[in-house]
This record gives structure tokens, C-alpha cells and sequence, in this order.
């Protein structure tokens, strides 16, 4: 490619901003209603312009649109197609607006669609990780700080963290839908426009909520998508979180689950294996979320008001990140509703490991001790256990009362089940508590069918 060829190149869009034809369409046709209603143009003209808008719409669905690279951008291709299909109408469509009130309907219009899937995909993910939770109630695994098994948990506790990080994303993305529903066209190039134009006409044929109120913010705004990109990356990472779980429970070392054949591969020379991969390149594209969004504040950092062409760079990864949340969404959705957890394993674990010090010390506070001297009581008496590679259960009473005369032979009534049955606080992984959150989340989902 020559040097002429590269230059002409730098500029244009339309191998990406075509993806916006759908909402550009329908935004001219809004616009040209609107401009035939206010006596702009004449009926007749908004009704050819309609009509070839539709036949456009078929050609680009069909494939069968040429699309030309001279034209540079999404907008001036479908209005010379236009124009070759109805002649001297065409001309008038572009009539009190510009390309930067008409780029920016068409982002806000793509990205509250892009925010309708993703609500959709979350609240699927948000009820297998309930139903999950439901069909294992009862089940005790460790619960860990510092990847160190800490106290026991109940299965379903632990499922249900998951269930807040991905409600509050739901929540987030809903804000971002509300800033993202405000109708900019009207604003012209950014002063306004000198017609008698009816902008809440054109609001409401589109469904956005509220007009902007003012031009020049109105073109040059693009808080709307780093709205979307935030909530995007906190997602990813909250998605992130749980893919390193499962990459780490479904080792030999954890066994604690077992992943859906199909969201697992083999390796090339290896049989035995059953390689994590999805969850490993969700993990993975963690990366290029973020990086969207840094890309987008870095450009908007140093741009004066209003619209500038450095805007023009907003797209790629809006649209890279809109992708990428959704597919892994539905990924993951689907994952966790053929997730098989082995019981088993998660509860012979949460009896290892001295998983049990803490609550051996509450023992001691109840009898009076107070707890930081029961503290460095427990932690003496866990390393005479180690070094003698008993577990507490093992340890004789005696042994129990060289360490602290408090110690009775009820001690041996600490175990996992009653470890998990005292966290009985609000929040906490007692089975009534849990058996309640799962029904309170039951209940939250249920409220939001069909809302999203």
C-alpha cells in the first residue's frame, strides 16, 4: 500500500461504524418524520426518504450493500445510497442537524441496546447462581483468606457473594442505561439549529426518556459510554474473580467442581486432561476491557469543547467491550447451570487444616477467657497439633487442658456444622440465614422478570 493509499485510510470509519446502520436508519427516520410534521420538508419527500431508508436497511442486512470506503463513514454511504435510489429527496434528509448530533443518537441509541442484552445476560448468570445455591443448601466447604483455608462456609454462601457482586453490576449498568437515554439530535454542530424543529418528537419515536439540554455538551458528551466501560470493567472483573475460582476448584488439588464438558478442552498429547480454557480466556480478556476504558478517558482528557475528531476513536472499543461482556456473560450463564459440585470433597476439606481455631477460641471467651489471651492459647495448642500431625479432633482431653483448664469435654462439639450453624447474624453463612438470602434473592429476581 503506497503512501497516498495510507492517508486516505487514516480517516475512515466505516469498517466499524457500520455496525451503527440499524440506529442511523431508524434515527433519519425520526428525523425526516419530524421535519415533514413541521412543515421543513413536504410530505412527499419524508415519504420517499422513508421508503428508500427501508430499502437501504435490506440491502445492508442482506449483505448485498456496497459499501464504499471514500465515503469514509457510516452516514455519508447510506445517504449517497440513498440518494441513488430516490434522487432530489435524498438531499433534504440531512436538514437541521449534523454528523455530530447524528453519531452521537446513533452511540446512544446502540449502547441502550447493548445495555438491554447485558441486563438480560446478568440476570440469567444472577438466577443459576441461585438456583445453584438452592439445590446445595446444607453443604460445608473452607472459606479462605490468603488462598489459606480460613473457617467453614456454606457452599451456597459462597455462591451467593457472587450474587452481589453481579446484582450491583446489574445496578450499575441500569445507571449507565439512564445518562445513555437522553436524545442529543437538535443540537446541530453544537450551537443548536435555526428551525423550528420538534426535538421531543423525535425523542419519543425513538424511546429515549429526555432530550439533552444543551448543544454543546450534547455533541462533544461521551461520559455515557466511560459510564458503560466502568460498569464493564468492574463486571469483567467480578467475572475474572470467578473464573480463577473455577480454574482453582476444578483442579485435583481443590476437586471441588466439576465444569460442563463442553466449556473444557483436551490437550494435545496430554488425555487425562480437562483444561479450563473458557474460564481461563475470560479471565484473559479482562485485559482489553480495561484497556477500553483507559483508551476512551485518555483520548477525552485533553479535548476542547465540543466535538473534535479524536472522537471518532470512542467506537472500536466500545464496540470490542459490548461483545466481549455479553458473550461471556451467556458463557458463564450457562456454565454455572451445568456446574456439578462434589460435596464430598468440599466437606472433608472444611474439617482440615485447623479450619476450627477460631471457633475453639470463642469456646474459651464463652468460659470467661478473654479473647486475646484464648487467641494465643488456640494458636499454641494448633501447633502442638501440628507438630504432633493431630487434628483437634484427635487431641485428647488432656492434651486440650495442658494448654487452658477451660477446655471440657463439650469441646469435641465443635465441629464444621456447628461452626456454621453459630454464624447466625445478618449477612452471615448459618443455614437459616443462607436459607433466607437465597429466598430474599428468589424473590429480588422474580420482581425483576421481564425488567432487566
Amino acid at each position: 500500500m503506497g503512501l497516498k493509499e495510507v492517508f486516505s485510510d487514516y480517516t475512515v470509519s466505516i469498517h466499524y461504524d457500520r455496525r451503527l446502520y440499524r440506529q442511523d436508519i431508524a434515527g433519519s427516520i425520526a428525523h425526516a418524520r419530524m421535519l415533514s410534521k413541521q412543515g421543513i420538508i413536504s410530505q412527499s419527500d419524508a415519504d420517499a426518504i422513508i421508503a428508500g431508508l427501508g430499502d437501504v436497511q435490506e440491502e445492508i442486512s442482506s449483505g448485498e450493500f456496497a459499501w464504499k470506503p471514500e465515503l469514509e463513514d457510516i452516514h455519508m454511504n447510506i445517504e449517497r445510497r440513498l440518494f441513488e435510489l430516490i434522487g432530489e429527496p435524498a438531499l433534504r434528509l440531512h436538514t437541521a442537524r449534523s454528523r455530530n448530533d447524528q453519531v452521537a443518537l446513533d452511540v446512544r441509541m446502540y449502547a441502550k441496546e447493548a445495555i438491554e442484552d447485558i441486563l438480560a445476560a446478568l440476570y440469567d448468570l444472577r438466577w443459576n447462581l441461585v438456583s445453584l445455591a438452592e439445590r446445595h443448601p446444607d453443604a460445608p466447604m473452607p472459606g479462605y483468606t490468603h488462598v489459606q483455608r480460613a473457617q467453614p462456609v456454606l457452599a451456597a454462601h459462597h455462591l451467593l457473594a457472587y450474587y452481589e457482586m453481579f446484582s450491583r453490576d446489574s445496578e450499575r449498568f441500569r445507571q449507565a442505561y439512564e445518562r445513555t437515554d437522553v436524545m442529543p439530535l437538535g443540537s446541530g454542530a453544537l450551537a443548536g439549529l435555526p428551525y423550528r424543529i420538534d426535538r421531543q418528537f423525535v425523542a419519543d419515536e425513538l424511546g429515549f426518556s429526555r432530550i439533552s439540554v444543551n448543544s454543546m455538551d450534547a455533541v462533544s458528551d461521551r461520559d455515557f459510554l466511560l459510564d458503560f466501560l466502568s460498569a464493564s470493567s468492574i463486571c469483567v472483573m467480578h467475572l475474572s474473580r470467578m473464573a480463577e475460582e473455577l480454574v482453582l476448584w476444578s483442579s485435583d488439588e481443590f476437586g471441588f467442581v466439576r465444569m460442563p464438558d463442553e466449556y473444557t478442552t483436551g490437550s494435545s498429547i496430554m488425555p487425562q486432561k480437562r483444561n479450563p480454557d473458557f474460564a481461563e480466556i475470560a479471565r484473559g480478556k479482562t485485559g482489553r476491557v480495561y484497556g477500553s476504558l483507559i483508551g476512551l478517558l485518555t483520548v477525552l482528557k485533553g479535548l476542547p469543547l465540543t466535538y473534535n475528531r479524536d472522537m471518532q476513536e470512542d467506537k472500536e472499543g466500545f464496540f470490542d467491550t459490548s461483545d466481549t461482556i455479553l458473550s461471556t456473560l451467556r458463557i458463564f450463564a450457562d456454565l454455572i447451570s451445568g456446574l456439578e459440585l462434589n460435596v464430598g470433597r468440599m466437606r472433608r476439606t472444611a474439617g482440615e487444616s485447623y479450619v476450627l481455631a477460631t471457633d475453639i477460641a470463642d469456646y474459651l471467651v464463652e468460659r470467661g477467657a478473654p479473647f486475646r489471651e484464648a487467641y494465643r492459647i488456640v494458636s499454641r495448642l494448633s501447633e502442638y497439633a501440628l507438630e504432633k500431625g493431630l487434628g483437634f479432633e484427635e487431641l485428647s482431653l488432656e492434651e486440650y487442658r495442658s494448654h487452658s483448664p477451660l477446655f471440657d469435654k463439650d469441646v469435641y462439639a465443635v465441629t464444621v456444622e456447628s461452626s456454621i450453624a453459630a454464624r447466625d447474624v445478618p449477612g452471615g453463612t448459618s443455614q437459616s440465614r443462607v436459607a433466607k438470602a437465597i429466598a430474599a434473592a428468589t424473590s429480588e429476581l422474580e420482581e425483576q422478570r421481564g425488567i432487566r
